[in-house]
């Protein structure tokens, strides 16, 4: 089994956490057709008693993966002396975590540990969505004379309960494409997702937007995995997802640009319709504190207040006066056929009673 079309893959478990563990993830997806294994050695954990690793003995069980079934191998690091003991260990591939590209001084060390070296660097997004920030990790890199670098997209931490682990934003990864177009972009679905279930369709979504390649998460028995049991693939179940996975006719040069402005326009229609549906559900709030004091729905010198500085924040965007008035009346009715709704199921009460 090979992907199609370039589509590099990287796969294997989250931790290693031992030579039997490894060996046996490793003997189940020989004939995936994989790029890169990957294990992570050291383990930048949130809480200090969580699982932090097996430490460098891990890279022995590596290089062994790597002797008994020909796969290149990769693996995280996160200081000076990590990157002496990977390099010292021949690793084939290594990777700078999402904690360590959000803090310049240890992104600068290690590229500094790493300088001239010939073996590709791949470097995951920062925390947080910031692309100035993700794209400096790369020029602090550059700057040290390391050239073979790719870029993982894993998505970015949020506070609020959402669908995946990570929030996606895709526009980020788009953004930072059409910046750095020369370097290789990953997606790793498994720490957007949080959940197996949702790697397939994250997964797609990257192939769909062009992404260069995928790193997903496998294990030979992830309900008992030391980290991240949920988002962990068996190798049965890794195999059936890239099955499943539709490889889209790669088109021309003209095509391509044109299909790069469609797919950012599809991201930022979703965004505005999670945007709008925010906006509605404070719309339901605003209308239950009306209901419980007594006040009308319409508030005219309020709604004059907002259509005029909605109008004028459109026309700094060359937006015109009647596409923002237009616009902001049907957000406004919308809102007010919410309230209304709301208010009239306390006539319905006090009819009832």
């Amino acid at each position: 089994m090979n992907l199609h079309n370039n589509v590099q893959l990287i796969a294997g478990p989250c931790s290693a956490e031992s030579r039997q563990q490894l060996l046996s993830t490793a003997e189940q997806i020989k004939d995936v057709g994989l790029d890169y294994f990957r294990a992570g050695i050291w383990k930048p954990r949130t809480r200090p008693n969580d699982f932090e690793g097996v430490g460098a003995k891990g890279l022995d069980w590596l290089v062994e993966v790597r002797e008994k079934f020909g796969f290149r191998v990769g693996t995280e690091v996160a200081s000076t002396k990590h990157v002496e003991e990977a390099i010292r260990a021949e690793i084939d591939m290594l990777w700078i975590g999402t904690r360590t590209t959000a803090n310049p001084f240890l992104v600068e060390e290690i590229s500094q540990a790493l300088k001239g070296a010939k073996i590709p660097i791949m470097i995951k997004n920062p925390i947080n969505p910031d692309l100035k920030l993700w794209i400096g990790a790369f020029e602090r890199f550059k700057g040290n004379n390391i050239n073979d670098l790719h870029a993982i997209h894993r998505g970015f931490s949020v506070y609020e309960k959402i669908k995946y682990r990570n929030l996606p934003n895709w526009q980020l990864a788009i953004d930072f494409k059409m910046q750095m177009p020369q370097t290789p972009l990953y997606c790793d679905p498994s720490h957007i997702a949080g959940k197996r279930e949702y790697i397939l369709e994250i997964s797609q979504k990257a192939l769909d937007l062009r992404f260069d390649g995928l790193v997903i998460e496998t294990h030979c028995n992830p309900e008992k995995a030391l980290t991240d049991a949920a988002q962990q693939l068996t190798p049965q179940q890794l195999k059936e997802v890239l099955g499943k996975l539709v490889f889209r006719r790669r088109i021309d040069a003209n095509e391509e640009e044109l299909n790069e402005y469609r797919e950012q326009i599809d991201i930022i229609d979703c965004n505005l319709v999670e945007i709008l549906g925010k906006r509605m559900k404070i719309s339901e709030k605003i209308g239950d504190y009306k209901k419980r004091n007594d006040l009308t729905i319409f508030q005219s010198v309020r709604w004059d207040e907002l259509l005029q500085k909605n109008i004028d924040l459109a026309q700094k965007e060359n937006l015109s006066e009647n596409f923002a008035s237009q616009l902001f009346k049907l957000i406004h009715q919308e809102s007010i056929n919410i309230q209304e709704k709301i208010l009239s199921e306390k006539i319905d009460e006090k009819n009832k009673s």
